[in-house]
């Protein structure tokens, strides 16, 4: 009976290794690495052409109500930041993690395996006559010769001397093996770096209107907000236009405080964003702040009474004590017809509302008889008085995106590691190559041979390099 169970517990012990065999060389397929990267490069597609977060709000307007809760729970809207893209991404980790491992051993025993000068199996199959040099000096004086033709030129430079004759030995590139590895390791650092960014970042926009301060900023995706670990304020926002009413250039003159201390101070501009303690903030939109104000002139019987600076909601008495005004509005641009002011009149003989237009003869000329049609358009509507609208008093805010990732440093050492291992996997390569000196009958017989794991034609470049200075040094016969 204990015969029968050790035997059924090495049938088990077998199949439960060949199993783990069967996983590990599942993850270690460069078929898995290829469909991951197509399944990839499909969801970037799909987050490409359909809007992400709020960009998608629009589309789900023009949508059913299920399909809509079918995207949203498929996490199509946030693909960057869903379960399919994270998984997606630790699986292409573990295949590169798994294939590294599978193949680093051979690769480490090619990078320290030794070589010697004597190996004869180098020269078979090579000879031939562009590969051997003849000349007239001593064996041991052209030994010499090459071995110094070939000093800082070529590493682990070996050299043997025997009855047989001399032997040389050198290489290059050995460390070509790993480019591709180091390849993986960057992949693995972009990955890391981006799961990292997309957890832990913060994406989010805060609008500052001018001498306000903010210490918090709402986060993209309705996902709430978020306080800073300062306070930023908007001492001064500028805006430049074209003659065509385009906006030329906008800055914002920012500060920045911690316990009330000014830790930073300067200009915003577009494309010139400002780093404060790993969060970066950029100039991304303006707008004009609902608490901007109008110059208000009053005219009582043709004589101009005074002028008024006022916002919505403000309140004044007329001059002869007729009645109380009230701001109601502020317009920028009141039906195409621009800037408007809406004002109430409160006096013994009621309520008197009415518009005051900034641009009113020009309107009246472009629409005679305006103001008997519409009297809610006459600014003259409360006699004797008559309200001008002298302009604006424009108060902008400023809109700011602010972005922090962590995963940034690691992103840039994956690039740098990237370009580092494409490098060696497609301009270098290790190459060996083997020095036969023979001599004889007043003459020396030199012979080359090499070996390279891949670019034959550049190590055969080199031998012919090396052949004809060897050739120069030692003056090799015709």
């Amino acid at each position: 009976m204990a015969v029968n169970d050790a035997d059924s517990f090495v049938k088990r012990g077998f199949l439960l290794s060949k199993q783990k065999s069967g996983i590990w060389q599942f993850f270690s397929s460069v078929k898995l690495a290829l469909a991951l990267l197509a399944c990839i490069a499909g969801v970037s597609i799909i987050g490409t052409l359909v809007p992400q977060q709020e960009g998608a709000r629009e589309m789900m307007q023009h949508m059913s109500p299920g399909l809509v809760s079918f995207l949203r729970t498929m996490q199509v809207f946030d693909l960057y930041h869903s379960l399919w893209f994270f998984l997606l991404m630790g699986l292409l980790s573990l295949n590169l993690i798994v294939c590294s491992l599978n193949r680093f051993p051979a690769a480490w025993r090619r990078i320290r395996a030794d070589f010697s000068p004597e190996d004869e199996s180098a020269f078979k199959g090579t000879l031939s006559d562009a590969l051997i040099i003849r000349t007239k000096m001593e064996r041991t004086a052209v030994a010499d010769t090459v071995q110094g033709a070939m000093k800082g030129k070529w590493r682990r430079l070996q050299r043997r001397d025997t009855d047989r004759g001399s032997f040389l030995c050198a290489e290059k590139g050995r460390w070509s093996y790993l480019g591709v590895y180091i390849v993986h390791v960057s992949v693995l650092l972009l990955v890391a770096g981006a799961v990292i960014g997309s957890l832990f970042g913060i994406e989010g926009f805060v609008n500052i209107s001018e001498g306000e301060t903010v210490k918090a900023i709402d986060l993209r995706g309705g996902r709430g907000t978020q306080n800073l670990p300062f306070a930023v304020r908007c001492d001064r926002f500028t805006i430049e236009f074209y003659e065509n009413g385009a906006p030329k250039t906008f800055r914002s003159d920012l500060t920045f405080l911690k316990a009330d201390r000014i830790i930073h101070q300067g200009p915003l501009l577009v494309n010139h964003p400002i780093s404060i303690e790993g969060i970066r903030f950029y100039q991304a939109s303006y707008g004009r702040a609902p608490e901007g104000k109008a110059s208000l002139s009053l005219l009582k019987n043709g004589r101009k009474e005074g002028d008024k600076s006022l916002a919505a909601g403000d309140s004044f008495e007329l001059p002869g004590r007729e009645g109380t005004v009230h701001v109601m509005r502020i317009e920028d641009n009141l039906m195409q017809m621009g800037p408007a002011m809406k004002l109430s009149i409160h006096s013994s003989r009621g309520e008197t509302a009415f518009w005051v237009f900034r641009h009113i003869d020009k309107i009246r000329e472009a629409n005679p008889g305006l103001e008997q049609q519409v009297p809610l358009f006459n600014p003259g509507l409360f006699k004797p008085y008559v309200f001008v609208l002298n302009g604006m008093a424009e108060k902008y805010y400023t809109g700011l995106q602010v972005g922090s990732d962590p995963g940034v440093p690691l992103v840039v050492a994956a690039a740098f590691c990237m370009i580092i291992g494409l490098m060696m996997v497609f301009f270098m390569s290790h190459r060996q190559i083997w020095i036969r000196i023979e001599g004889g009958q007043g003459q020396s017989r030199i012979t080359l041979a090499g070996r390279s794991h891949r670019d034959a034609p550049g190590l055969e470049r080199d031998m012919k390099r090396l052949l004809e200075e060897i050739g120069k040094r030692v003056g090799a016969m015709a």
